[in-house]
């Protein structure tokens, strides 16, 4: 249910949310090769209909830039649009189909050093993004988080370009822009309510626009060209509004190539939604924990309702969310109302919309992406110890240097390595006793949980049991045995006689077994 107790605090960090989607939704849109418009609608749905099912109280859903090679591709290789969009509503029955069947627990099994890296990562790669922006370089769309470009070159290559290609307008502005959002962020808001109330990212978008106003009438040499703004497409009337709408063309929708686009779709869609989903719950002050298997059904009609109005697949993103926490959002109204504004404002005033500078908007970005990538952060992980640092730092890197799913995998498999690692470690406990009649005794217990994994470590350790001793191995309790250990065990047994070692196994029963299962 929406509640309405926290609005001074959901209405600011909707407005924020709105400013910055507006640019993402159309970037996304225009590296997707799809029309602009299809990405607003994708906005708007992802704030009203996926809010209002969602169980995710900060979460806000859009055009996610995760899919815009995907979506590019798909344009093309089916030659229509209108087919494109009739594999994303299969692909949000997909996602519904997921949701019913508890798919949402997967989100569950990546380790907290991923899911912070990945945080860090997107707040690395907004800065990176962001940087030519302030510049007044904005050949790169809104929203591309890939470290290709697609006009060719990478995030660096773009870096030096903007340099050679500074915009003093837009640079007067991000400057002051920042110089503000760090002011009223470290004393404004400390000293005042009113200022807490009163966000500083609308503060610095109004200041753009009366910046490029003031340039226009005064300094025309320093006046923002178009590309310098968000350009939102304008309907000259009612008529024209509803025309920017699109039916999808469901006369392909059984063949191959459609069928395997909506797979495609639903998965990566429900990975980077269940992904933001567990790091927005990790950025909630008030550590919430939200419902993962409704976020995939909300995720599934969303899609399908996009779908069938002419918007773009949508997830729930990271940028938005994190954008919402960081603003002050307590609960999902401030999705919502970022939601309600995009189709407001679309209807009613586009045009002024399209007087807000990209550098303003680059501005708040930076902001976000530094408290995502905060140094307090690195020193926090480092403290944890190597097996946290390690995935932590390579899902970063990953990330920065190819995309956010592959990142993601690339640091799993970090994790997973010192997860097998630590198996291999912590197999069994091999205790020494005192010798008695001159022979060495030794009394090994297993872990609770052993796997074939762990065949090396146990093996080694019962090579080093020298000849005469005596060995007790008490497996009594352990939960899970794996087979491969225990006839690894049973060969040792048959050759202990043989180094005159007194060789004494204590196993569970099977009853205990069962009793522990059922506990």
């Amino acid at each position: 249910m929406i509640s309405f107790k926290e609005i001074k605090n959901d209405l600011p960090a909707g407005i924020v949310v709105f400013l910055v989607a507006v640019p993402l939704c159309l970037g996304i849109a225009m590296a997707s090769g799809a029309p602009l418009f299809s990405g607003i609608i994708a906005g708007i749905v992802g704030g009203i209909v996926v809010t209002l099912i969602s169980g995710s109280q900060l979460g806000v859903s859009g055009p996610a830039a995760g899919l815009a090679v995907i979506v590019l591709h798909a344009i093309q290789s089916l030659g229509s649009f209108e087919v494109f969009l009739s594999a994303v509503v299969l692909a949000g029955v997909f996602q519904l189909i997921l949701g019913f069947l508890k798919a949402g627990s997967i989100g569950y099994y990546f380790p907290n050093s991923v899911i912070k890296g990945m945080l860090a990562g997107i707040g690395v790669i907004i800065i990176l993004k962001q940087i030519p922006h302030a510049f007044g370089y904005d050949e790169n769309y809104e929203g591309n988080l890939h470290f290709l470009e697609p006009q060719g070159g990478t995030t660096f290559t773009e870096l030096f370009k903007a340099i050679n290609y500074i915009t003093p307008a837009a640079l007067i502005i991000s400057v002051l822009s920042l110089f503000i959002l760090i002011f009223w962020d470290q004393v404004l808001a400390k000293r005042s309510r009113i200022f807490q109330l009163i966000q500083g990212p609308l503060v610095v978008v109004l200041l753009g626009i009366g910046l490029n106003l003031l340039f226009l009438n005064f300094f025309p040499n320093l006046t923002l060209r178009d590309n310098h703004l968000v350009t939102l497409p304008v309907a000259d009337s009612i008529g024209g509004f509803f025309n920017l709408f699109t039916a999808p063309d469901f006369s392909r929708v059984f063949s191959y190539e459609v069928l395997f686009l909506a797979g495609t779709l639903a998965v990566v869609a429900s990975l980077e939604t269940l992904l933001c989903l567990e790091a927005t719950d990790k950025l909630d002050p008030q550590k919430r924990i939200s419902p993962a298997n409704r976020e995939l059904k909300a995720q599934g009609i969303g899609n399908i309702v996009s779908g069938l109005i002419g918007g773009l697949p949508l997830t729930q993103v990271i940028v938005r969310s994190s954008a919402n926490i960081q603003s002050g959002g307590r609960t999902k109204l401030s999705a919502l109302i970022h939601g309600v504004l995009i189709l407001a404002f679309v209807i009613a005033i586009p045009n002024v919309l399209n007087m807000i500078p990209l550098a303003s908007l680059a501005a708040i970005l930076l902001m976000v992406g530094y408290k995502l990538a905060k140094p307090a952060l690195f020193k926090t992980m480092y403290r944890n110890g190597m097996i946290q640092f390690l995935p932590f730092v390579v899902t970063i890197v990953a990330i920065v240097f190819t995309d956010l799913l592959t990142g993601i995998g690339i640091g799993m498999a970090v994790a997973i390595f010192f997860i097998l690692k630590n198996s291999y470690q912590v197999s069994h406990f091999m205790h020494k006793e005192k010798a008695e009649n001159g022979k060495p005794k030794y009394h090994m217990v297993l872990a609770e949980e052993v796997t074939f994994l762990n065949k090396g470590n146990i093996l080694r350790t019962l090579r080093k049991v020298p000849e005469g001793a005596e060995l007790e191995i008490d497996y009594t309790r352990s939960a899970v045995v794996d087979p491969d250990v225990k006839e690894l065990i049973e060969d040792f047994r048959e050759t202990a006689h043989s180094k005159n070692i007194k060789l004494t196994i204590h196993e569970i029963q099977q009853e205990e077994t069962l009793e522990k299962i059922k506990l």
